[in-house]
């Protein structure tokens, strides 16, 4: 399904929305603004939109299930989709060398740009305005993630995998505990071997390494496929046939 891309009263908040740090950081002498703002108000206001839209739909779940539903909406594979089906990547604003090593194709760069995008329209036309473009890619992609269960027990996903393709036992560390005793929020780290694979924060623990388990599927899922991208480059460089010298 191909959602348009919203028309903005604010040219200027599109531009913002779509402009990356690296172009920003090419562009210094011009004072161009990145979209990492904006990526922080839209996360904020996807969130919002997709808890509630949630709760409205799924009467039965509990606080557990609903809020490993929206992660799974809200993660940066799910975005990215979104991203693809509005069109961002061909309106994306790179800097030449993220341009070069595909970066209209990265996953958390797409996902970035659909949180700004979010943040833009939201403070471009209002809440409602961002309701009315973004439930229907919810609605779409829901039943795709209830059908392949991708928003149950990561922890046991992530350990399958990590045992498999790794031989190791994912661990689990509680780093931080905030908030006032009726509304905690606690922060974890999953562990793999030596490195931290994934960090969650919900409002009890089970939740928090939840998700994080998430996140480190995200992860790795991520660089799997840019593995996969370098290695199909590199063997298309490898087969392509050499340059053909110039004629006199």
């Amino acid at each position: 399904m191909k959602v348009e891309l919203p028309t903005f009263k604010n040219p200027k908040l599109l531009e913002c929305a779509l402009t990356h740090t690296s172009y920003a950081n090419e562009h210094a002498d011009e004072q161009v603004a990145d979209n990492e703002r904006l990526e922080f108000l839209g996360d904020a206001v996807l969130d919002f939109i997709a808890g509630a839209w949630l709760f409205e739909q799924f009467p039965e779940y509990d606080e557990g299930r609903l809020t490993s539903l929206r992660a799974a909406l809200v993660r940066v594979s799910t975005l990215a989709q979104f991203a693809r089906r509005v069109g961002l990547p061909e309106h994306l604003r790179l800097g030449k060398g993220e341009s070069y090593t595909g970066g209209r194709e990265r996953d958390n760069i797409l996902g970035d740009a659909f949180e700004a995008l979010i943040g833009a329209l939201y403070l471009d036309q209002g809440i409602e305005a961002v309701r009315e473009f973004v439930l229907p890619l919810l609605a779409q992609a829901t039943p795709e993630i209830l059908r392949a269960k991708l928003d149950r027990d990561a922890k046991s996903r992530l350990q399958e995998w990590s045992q498999a393709a790794l031989g190791i036992t994912p661990r689990y560390r509680l780093v931080a505990t905030e908030g006032p005793d009726h509304a905690r929020v606690f922060t974890v780290e999953v562990w793999l071997g030596e490195h931290v694979a994934g960090v969650g924060r919900g409002s009890s623990k089970q939740m928090a390494e939840q998700l994080a388990a998430r996140d480190a599927l995200e992860r790795a899922n991520a660089s799997a496929l840019l593995g996969k991208q370098q290695e199909d480059k590199q063997r298309g460089d490898a087969t392509a046939p050499p340059p053909t010298s110039p004629t006199a």
